[in-house]
């Protein structure tokens, strides 16, 4: 059924004062999904009590985190009205209440007019006419609703009304600040692999999210990298780490706040309602970076059937022959050029909050060519405490160049000794060693290792 809603005069409060829209905005926006809103308005104030109404702001407002602050007043009450006027929320509001139902004869035009009380508005409409009750049907037959007023508790725009006693009349200017979620931002990252020439080009986007209910008119717009007490950063994971093979410890030079990066927008922007904006904030051409194959073992680990190993793109975040910036947490996605020159998305991975100087290992999938075969060939007993444990590694190589894996061996944890090894490895941690493998091409290397464990 096409069904209309056709509004008589609006009666709003006479002791509100509707103050202007949205002013000089300002947003800080944090990746846990929580932004401060800070918006500079003049109001024109009655000395003594008044209420003023702060339409669009956030529909998602946390009304405990509102400050007001303007020279000569002070704050005696506020209130926030989230009940948005709709043709539900009318009728909704209408039970109980008296309409009147316009009804079309679709033959003639001619329009019949009936008073009707609503009952229930619970999935359905239901009304009593006259002596009747009856379902507002779809019934194909067009029929608009009539209602006399718009209640008052129900707002065109989300609203926050705050109660005020000013010194003095006239005036005066204010700041209206407020925490609320549905305002976020995360960062991805498009890089174009070339392996010939060992370099990479990557180009960092922000994209924003407005969940808010509200448009945020030419905002001057903040963005903090980091994860502020009391959010759960929706970033940090075991895996998203794994993606950092050594921290940096180079200084940027970004602004901070505290310990976290800030990333301010070059120009105002209008961030609109259930919008996504991207921008851009990171454009690094030729960075040095090369291809790498990883494989890793747990301790006793072993497999009958050869496993790929998995593609790595290595770089780093450096200045000096790197990306030369610190990288907020987010996705990496890989393309390379194929035969004809085009770009192909090769594979993707999560980064976290990384500093500059960091060395950086993206994997963006499994090697169709290079297998790892690990098997325990040798296990004894040496003492009531002590055990020789003996591994094999055999990596192939089906590709027509030459390849190098990077094979490590976990879980070496306590008072694990490496006694004998076919290659030389790297302890690179209390539980890990890595061997650097050489394959040729269409060709294997088999490695052993000796471990006296306490288990």
């Amino acid at each position: 059924m096409r069904r209309s809603w056709i509004l008589g005069a609006a009666v709003w409060p006479a002791t509100a004062l509707a103050q202007p829209a949205q002013g000089d905005v300002q947003i800080t926006i944090y990746n846990s999904g929580v932004a401060l809103v800070q918006d500079a308005r003049t109001l024109t104030l009655p000395q003594g009590r008044s209420r003023q109404e702060f339409p669009d702001v956030s529909a998602q407002i946390r009304p405990e985190t509102v400050t007001l602050s303007g020279p000569g007043i002070g704050i005696v009450e506020q209130n926030f009205d989230f009940d948005l006027l709709s043709p539900d929320k009318l009728m909704e509001k209408a039970v109980g209440q008296t309409i009147t139902i316009v009804r079309t004869n679709p033959a003639t035009g001619a329009e019949t007019r009936e008073q009707a009380r609503v009952l229930a508005a619970n999935g359905g409409i239901v009304l009593q006419i006259g002596n009747r009750i009856e379902v507002l049907r779809d019934d194909g037959l067009p029929v608009r609703v009539v209602f006399d007023k718009v209640p008052d508790n129900l707002r065109a725009r989300p609203t926050l009304s705050v109660t005020v006693d000013a010194a003095r009349g006239g005036a005066v200017p204010m700041r209206l600040s407020y925490l609320t979620p549905g305002l976020g931002w995360t960062s991805d990252y498009v890089a174009l692999f070339d392996e010939k020439a060992g370099s990479i080009d990557v180009q960092g986007w922000v994209t924003l999210n407005n969940n808010t209910g509200t448009t945020f008119t030419n905002a001057g717009t903040l963005l903090v990298a980091g994860t502020i007490g009391g959010a759960a950063n929706r970033f940090a994971s075991l895996d998203d780490n794994a993606a950092i093979e050594q921290a940096g410890t180079e200084t940027g030079t970004r602004q901070r706040l505290g310990d976290f990066y800030l990333y301010p927008l070059a120009e105002r922007t209008t961030i609109a309602n259930a919008q996504q904006k991207q921008v851009s904030f990171l454009d690094v051409k030729a960075a040095a970076a090369r291809k790498a194959y990883e494989f890793s073992n747990g301790w006793l680990g072993g497999n009958d059937v050869p496993r790929s190993a998995a593609t790595a793109i290595k770089f780093s975040t450096s200045r000096a022959g790197g990306l030369g910036d610190q990288l907020p947490a987010g996705t990496v996605r890989v393309y390379m050029r194929d035969a004809r020159g085009d770009p192909q998305f090769i594979g993707e991975n999560r980064i976290p909050h990384t500093p500059m100087g960091s060395s950086m290992s993206i994997r963006t999938g499994e090697a169709f060519d290079v297998k790892v075969k690990v098997v325990v060939a040798e296990r004894t007993r040496l003492s009531n405490r002590r055990w020789r444990t003996r591994m094999a590694y055999t990596v192939s190589n089906a590709r027509d160049v030459p390849v190098t894996v990077d094979l490590a061996q976990d879980g070496l944890w306590g008072d694990v000794r490496i006694t004998e090894q076919s290659v030389a490895g790297e302890r690179v941690s209390a539980d890990r060693v890595e061997w650097k493998v050489p394959v040729a091409a269409n060709g294997t290397t088999d490695l052993t290792a000796t471990f006296d464990s306490r288990y």
